[in-house]
Formats: C-alpha cells, sequence, structure tokens
C-alpha cells in the first residue's frame, strides 16, 4: 500500500504541476467518484500543499444510479446553475470518472445512461467559455465489470495507468508532433496486419493527447486532456477507406471482442466476420445505420509505458486503431505507412 501511495502522491504533483500548471492562489475543482476517492484525496491535499483554494466534489454510485432511475426525464442529464457557477470560478479541474461513464457497463440500460449524460456537451462548452484547464484521469473507468472482461483486477488497472501517467511527457510530446507532421491532409495511408491490408486517405482534424494544457491548447479551445496521455488521432476521407482489416482483442460496449475481419469499400463497411465473437459483432455493427458504417478516424499510440487490455488500448505505443463504424477496432502488431513511409513497424514506433 505504500508503494500505491506514492505511486498516487507522484501522480497527483505531475497533473497539478506539469499538465495543469497549477500556480499559488487559483483555485481547484477535484471531481470523483466513489472508485477515485483515494486519489482524489491525495490530490486534493497536494493542491492545498501548493497554496491553492481546492474543493472536492463526490458522485456518489449508488445516488447516481438511484437518481437516474427516479429523476423527471424533462431535468434527467441537465447543468443547473450550481455546477455552472463551479466551473466559472475554477482555474484547474481534475476529473476521475466512475464504471458507470465506461464503454462497457450493465447497471444502467443504455438509453437511460445516454439520457443521464446529455450534459456532456453543455459541461464542455461551458468549461470552455470559462477557460479552465482540465484533466480527466481514465483508471476511473474502470470497475469490477470491466477488469473481470479483461482479465485484471481494478487495482492492477489503477496501477498500470498511473504508472503509465509517470512518462517523460516532453518525450510524449516530441513524438506526437513527429507523427503529426506526418499525418497530413491527402496522404494516403496503410494499414498491414494479420494478412490483412487496408488503404484510405486522411483528411480533418488532428488531435495530440500528450498530458499537458499548454497555452496553444487553451488558444485552440482544447482545454481537456488525458492522464496518463498519449495518441495522435486524424481524420479519414469518409469514402476513401478500401480494403481488410484484422482487429485484434477489443473492450467494446458489449464486452470483450475476441477478434474480428472487417471489409470496406469506398469508405463504407461492407462486410464483417468473427471466428470467436461474432453475435457480438453484429449486434455492434448492426446498431450503426447502414450508410453510417464508415471509417473516419485513425488513433497511433505513442505510450511507451501503457500495455494493451489494461483500459486504453489506443495510447499503447505502437498500437494503430480506427473507428466510426460502431467499433474502435484495435490492430496490434501492425505496419502503418503514410504516403510511402513507414510510422509504425509490426507495431513498433
Amino acid at each position: 500500500m505504500d508503494a500505491l501511495n506514492s505511486l498516487r502522491t507522484k501522480v497527483a504533483k505531475k497533473v497539478l504541476q506539469k499538465t495543469l500548471s497549477v500556480k499559488k492562489g487559483e483555485t481547484v475543482t477535484v471531481e470523483s467518484w466513489n472508485n477515485g476517492l483515494e486519489f482524489a484525496r491525495v490530490l486534493l491535499a497536494e493542491a492545498r500543499a501548493m497554496g491553492t483554494t481546492a474543493v472536492l466534489v463526490l458522485e456518489d454510485e449508488g445516488a447516481y444510479i438511484e437518481g437516474v432511475k427516479r429523476s423527471p426525464r424533462n431535468t434527467l442529464g441537465k447543468m443547473g446553475r450550481n455546477e455552472y457557477g463551479m466551473l466559472k470560478g475554477t482555474d484547474a479541474y481534475v476529473f476521475i470518472p466512475g464504471p458507470l461513464l465506461a464503454a462497457y457497463q450493465t447497471k444502467i440500460n443504455p438509453r437511460l445512461m445516454s439520457d443521464s449524460t446529455r450534459y456532456n456537451s453543455s459541461w464542455y462548452d461551458a468549461a470552455k467559455k470559462a477557460k479552465l484547464k482540465g484533466a480527466r484521469l481514465t483508471f476511473g473507468y474502470i470497475g469490477e465489470e470491466m477488469a473481470r472482461i479483461m482479465g485484471r483486477t481494478v487495482q492492477q488497472i489503477a496501477e498500470r495507468q498511473l504508472s503509465a501517467a509517470l512518462v517523460n511527457f516532453e518525450g510524449i510530446s516530441s513524438r506526437a508532433r513527429r507523427l503529426s507532421s506526418a499525418l497530413t491532409d491527402g496522404s494516403k495511408v496503410s494499414v498491414r496486419g494479420g494478412g490483412a491490408r487496408l488503404e484510405f486517405i486522411l483528411k480533418g482534424e488532428t488531435t495530440i493527447e500528450d498530458g499537458v494544457v499548454s497555452p496553444q491548447d487553451m488558444r485552440a479551445g482544447n482545454n481537456m486532456t488525458y492522464v496518463p496521455p498519449g495518441f495522435v488521432s486524424k481524420g479519414v476521407e469518409s469514402t476513401s477507406a478500401s480494403g481488410t482489416l484484422k482487429v485484434s482483442k477489443s473492450v467494446t460496449r458489449l464486452g470483450l471482442l475476441s477478434d474480428a475481419t472487417l471489409t470496406f469499400k469506398e469508405g463504407r463497411l461492407v462486410q464483417w466476420k468473427s471466428k470467436e465473437s461474432m453475435p457480438m459483432l453484429t449486434k455492434l455493427v448492426t446498431t450503426v445505420p447502414e450508410q453510417k458504417r464508415r471509417l473516419t478516424i485513425l488513433n497511433v499510440g505513442i505510450n511507451p509505458r501503457m500495455g494493451y487490455l489494461f483500459g486504453q488500448d489506443r495510447m499503447v505505443a505502437g498500437s494503430v486503431t480506427t473507428g466510426g463504424f460502431g467499433i474502435t477496432a484495435v490492430v496490434r502488431g501492425a505496419d502503418l505507412t503514410v504516403s510511402g513511409r513507414a510510422l509504425v513497424t509490426a507495431g513498433n514506433l
């Protein structure tokens, strides 16, 4: 436990000092669900030791479940003046989510869960308007259900993610810049793995998750970041994908997808197969309208401290992930080539 407490303290200091550049006299809000309280307490203590005014907001899981089931539909998932006021008065915000907000959870039916989080875009709009800097600790998404399908304990995953948060941020940022400079509009991409090959054209927004909310990020409106970092994502021209993609074992909103082979034509997913998870794969795909089953995003992981099936596969250094068609499709050990230049070789950057 001493080692875990030491790890929490190191990460808390790094989030406050490096990710959010918190200064004496500023205001800090820590929001946590029950599972993140131990870390939240450490964060609060470190923030106050820095000379900030810090408060803790608890989202109790039991109360949340009961509230979702009993709230009138016209108020469920809406923000109130109290929360808007809190954001307006906050310089730095640290959010430790709960397992109910994860892609996979079974305690609340999907429709109610979706309704209860309608505030999402309003929250981010208010946070941007308030010019607060924020960090989201992704270990909070991991509850016993999700940990079980990954074959791990909650503590194992939390410790791995916290350890991955201690990666050198400068190194992550440098690697992200090199990758993003190659991921330019109009570039032709090839993803090879497991005997399959998929090609498409890049077009659209580039996002860098390097664990730091910089002044440049703030000017661009990117005031929230993930901890641990990191990945680079790039938009894909929605009619360009052609070929086949072999998907590795991946966590989905329905559970663990063991394998998948996806075939694309003119950007659209036209065929899908799975040796061990066909019913799940079909359900995942068919919940998306046919004309919207298009590959629209490419993601490259850049964190050497992250590992597969620890809750953030898209951050694993050398992982290649595509999405936009109902599945976050992770490819391990892939070769990624952009305009003839190898960016990832056999899963290595």
